[in-house]
């Protein structure tokens, strides 16, 4: 790559993903590496914008500076930073090579540089050569030269990206406050690059500028809270607080002071006035989860306060004005709901003003594999490992899964994994390969499944074991038998009253907010 193929790339109009990609493309070739990495700097964690040389997953991936020095070091100079072929730093690609895929980086050169936009940190790009040597001084002077115009590429990237938020969403906040919020949430972060995925992100930028309720729909586990905090952030009210509401965890006789308040002695162990959901979320957006388990007396005031802006705390007299934005979601039919008389149709019609459908993640392609990432270096730094990666045939196993438990089911595939691998045997200071056996992801399905985009949302059960005698029995812990034999209990339930929580909390005598969270430690919900 010469300057001048740069310069042509800084003139054209460019997607920003295809614009840094062919960036680091450009440098693999001109510096004859094995791999290149540009990493966007996110509060105290490094993100793979684009990188080449790499395994796919390592885009899912955060990279915490603090427990990754070399990149630590390249990040707190402006000079080109090197590494040796004897440096004894750990090197955090180690595995993640395309060309040596789980193996242990051999000897070789490292070099690196930070990059600043507009006076600021931005991030930092990386290089790596399996053939010592390859970084001489001529590489490092070259790389120095580079420096401006791949600065250059970065902020022509983010101008074209706050260019396209301002026409979508002319009242949504800066890129870099949108950076800091999401950074701020921790994992509450959205990773993907699947066109189904991107032009849901732009659509919510959209109506985010606006106060229109917007009802998400999707399976559990497909992260709808994540989306209803998107539209928060972007929205004018992203200063004032966002109030998640679980709805199904309401136990039925609270949830009308939980929303609206109540006054002193409006009912026994009433001894102070005390206001509700909708007051906390003054100004801001009140994100209503599981809306579909509202009791049909709550709704009724649900739809006042929809229509007028207006709550009467629980005992008094007078109601309130509030200026709230509603978001609701449930991953349940609210038609069949309505025509069953569990769900009013007025109240349904005014919270789908904006029907917000979220695809499935068998629907995004490799989506799978960056989620996977980004769970496999939240695990690899929780248990300290070296590294912590996925064998190719663990790779397909993840692309073809159906995944009917969505986001929260890989989550817990890939976390299960790696404790079976540290069991095993497996010691902290290798290189941890996940084979597609430690998923265990044929066990996770029974037979006849289905997994027709509009299935039960709810994950499927392990085949129970035949009850014809001791012998016939699968082998398992009696803790892994109690939890199978809830589950089945809970999903019948559940079936029996059309996926109703209340009423099969009701049929299995457990308390409503008891059995939600027993479900969300089954992998039942999120």
């Amino acid at each position: 790559m010469d300057h001048r193929t740069l310069l042509a790339d800084l003139a054209t109009d460019l997607p920003q993903v295809v614009r840094l990609q062919r960036l680091v493309d450009h440098l693999r070739m001109r510096f004859h590496c094995g791999a290149v990495a540009l990493l966007q700097l996110e509060e105290d964690h490094l993100r793979p914008v684009a990188v080449d040389g790499l395994v796919r997953e390592a885009l899912g991936r955060r990279f915490a500076v603090g427990q990754h020095p070399r990149l630590a070091a390249i990040l707190a100079r402006r000079e080109v930073t090197c590494f040796d072929h004897d440096s004894t730093l750990p090197d955090p690609y180690d595995g993640l090579l395309d060309t040596l895929v789980g193996e242990p980086l051999p000897v070789h050169d490292c070099m690196g540089i930070s990059l600043q936009v507009d006076g600021q940190p931005w991030g930092v790009l990386t290089l790596d050569a399996l053939q010592t040597g390859t970084f001489g001084e001529a590489a490092r002077a070259a790389l120095a030269d580079c420096k401006v115009l791949v600065e250059a590429a970065v902020r022509i990237s983010r101008l074209e990206r706050e260019v396209q938020a301002l026409r979508s969403a002319p009242h949504a906040r800066s890129v870099d406050d949108e950076r800091a919020t999401r950074a701020g949430d921790g994992d509450m972060e959205i990773v993907g690059q699947s066109e189904p995925l991107l032009r849901l992100v732009h659509e919510l930028t959209v109506v985010a500028g606006s106060d229109l309720p917007v009802l998400l729909l999707g399976e559990t586990g497909v992260g709808k809270e994540l989306f209803a905090r998107l539209l928060h952030r972007q929205s004018p009210r992203s200063a004032r607080p966002l109030v998640h509401v679980n709805c199904a965890a309401l136990p039925e006789s609270l949830a009308e002071s939980e929303l609206f308040g109540h006054v002193r002695g409006a009912f026994s162990g009433a001894v102070a006035d005390r206001p509700g959901r909708f007051e906390a979320a003054e100004g801001g957006t009140l994100f209503l989860d599981e809306v579909g388990e509202l009791p049909l007396a709550v709704q009724a005031k649900l739809l006042r306060t929809l229509q007028n802006g207006e709550i009467q705390r629980l005992g008094a007299d007078r109601p309130r004005r509030v200026d709230v934005r509603v978001i609701a979601a449930t991953n349940r039919n609210l038609r069949e709901q309505v025509r069953d008389g569990a769900f009013r149709a007025d109240l349904y019609h005014r919270l789908s003003v904006y029907p917000v459908p979220i695809p499935p993640l068998r629907e995004r392609g490799n989506d799978a594999l960056l989620l996977a990432g980004r769970f496999l270096e939240l695990n690899r730094a929780r248990l300290g490992l070296r590294s912590l990666r996925l064998s190719p045939g663990a790779q397909d196993a993840l692309r073809r899964y159906p995944w009917p438990g969505n986001i929260r089911e890989l989550e817990h595939v890939v976390s299960r994994a790696a404790l079976k691998a540290l069991s095993r045997g497996a010691a902290r200071n290798d290189i941890v390969t996940l084979e597609a056996a430690l998923l265990d992801l044929d066990g996770l399905q029974a037979p006849g499944t289905s997994t027709a985009p509009h299935a039960s949302a709810t994950p499927p059960l392990p085949p129970a074991a035949a009850a014809t005698g001791p012998g016939s029995l699968a082998p398992c812990t009696l803790r892994d038998a109690v939890d199978d034999c809830q589950r089945q209990r809970i999903q019948a339930a559940l079936a029996r009253h059309t996926g109703n929580w209340a009423r099969a909390a009701r049929e299995l005598d457990i308390d409503a907010s008891n059995l939600h969270k027993l479900a969300r430690r089954l992998a039942l919900k999120d």
